[in-house]
């Protein structure tokens, strides 16, 4: 069996390494001394579904969300998750996306 944590962190990692996303973390995860998981609470792992946060680094925002599932995919692959519906959800855009 995998642990949930431990794949949390990995698609994180995995998510972090996509030019133009990274995973939307809350500020608990900066904070060295706090216990937090370590994806940073970007990542919602149930027995159907993996659910992962992000921001966009730049637009547009197909192509992006298009290789973080291909990402994702190849995280789950060999886990009780590979079957697992995907859901990527853009909590925000950073403003470097809107520049020239």
């Amino acid at each position: 069996m995998t642990d949930p944590r431990s794949l949390a962190g990995r698609l994180a990692d995995a998510l972090a390494s996509v030019d133009g996303l990274r995973p939307a973390t809350s500020a608990a995860a900066e904070i060295s001394w706090l216990p937090t998981d370590p994806a940073g609470g970007s990542v919602d792992l149930t027995a159907e579904s993996v659910e992962v946060r992000l921001v966009a680094l730049r637009l547009p925002l197909p192509p992006l969300l298009s290789a973080a599932e291909a990402r994702v995919r190849e995280v789950l692959d060999g886990t009780e998750w590979a079957d697992a519906r995907i859901r990527l959800v853009v909590t925000d855009i950073d403003g470097s996306a809107f520049a020239d």
